[in-house]
């Protein structure tokens, strides 16, 4: 195996398992851990994947994305905090958007139960973990359905959508950076979220530290459009503030 082999095997690995570590790819690729911290070097100047203390995780972009069963292995004591502080921003807001993605869909189950809330989605698994909620009514978007992430799409979703006036969203991205704000790899996941940002009042972002720095391939929103960052102490004090200095409130659990 050559040098390019090698390097394609590392990503299409951390691709399929949303992340690798430095040891185990040496020991599978049976070569040093001086050479496997230089595939991912070079992987990372390409933008491919994200280099971590030990190792990397890969980089979403318009060719790939994790799916949503993925995501729910992933840093989920920090996406619960997130959620759980997420939903403190509720405040008097009576309508609701919540994105697609495991973090909505934990922002989904920590909503209040005891007042009435209109939810709007286009998430199945946001509007199944409020299937059960008595006081919310849930408004399911339709259009067409992304098996990965199992929310639906295209001029359905978004006609639908635009024909709201929502009191506070709740926005995921696949990468937030302050130079190109928030981003998604897919242009049909982008209209829907561009189209939540434009109909609400207020807006929350919620994703975990890997996000940041992250920049994916259809950009949705500006980091000054949200009033409110809400992600885990895994992003430093000091970037924290750098996005502070945008706009928003910056909010680490």
């Amino acid at each position: 195996m050559n040098t390019e082999e090698r390097r394609r095997g590392i990503l299409q690995l951390a691709r399929r398992t949303g992340g690798v570590d430095v040891t185990g790819l040496a020991a599978d690729f049976k070569v040093a851990k001086e050479t496997i911290r230089r595939d991912l070097h070079v992987l990372e100047e390409h933008g491919l994947v994200r280099r971590t203390h030990g190792g990397a995780y890969p980089v979403e972009s318009s060719g790939f994305e994790t799916t949503l069963a993925v995501r729910t292995t992933q840093l989920v004591p920090q996406k619960t905090r997130i959620a759980a502080a997420a939903a403190r921003l509720l405040s008097d807001a009576e309508t609701v958007f919540i994105d697609e993605g495991f973090t909505p869909q934990l922002i989904a189950g920590a909503l209040p139960r005891d007042r009435p809330l209109t939810v709007v989605t286009a998430s199945l698994a946001c509007a199944q973990a409020l299937a059960d909620a008595e006081k919310a009514t849930v408004l399911l978007l339709g259009g067409r359905l992304r098996s990965g992430t199992m929310a639906t799409v295209d001029h359905w979703a978004t006609k639908m959508l635009a024909g709201f006036v929502i009191d506070l969203a709740f926005i995921g991205a696949n990468g937030i950076s302050r130079e190109h704000g928030l981003t998604t790899p897919d242009p049909a996941v982008s209209e829907v979220k561009a189209q939540a940002v434009r109909g609400s009042r207020r807006r929350v972002f919620a994703g975990v530290h890997t996000k940041f720095g992250a920049v994916s391939f259809c950009r949705f929103a500006d980091v000054a459009d949200v009033e409110a960052i809400v992600t885990d102490t895994g992003l430093p004090p000091a970037e924290a503030q750098r996005y502070t200095l945008l706009g928003p409130q910056v909010i680490r659990v």
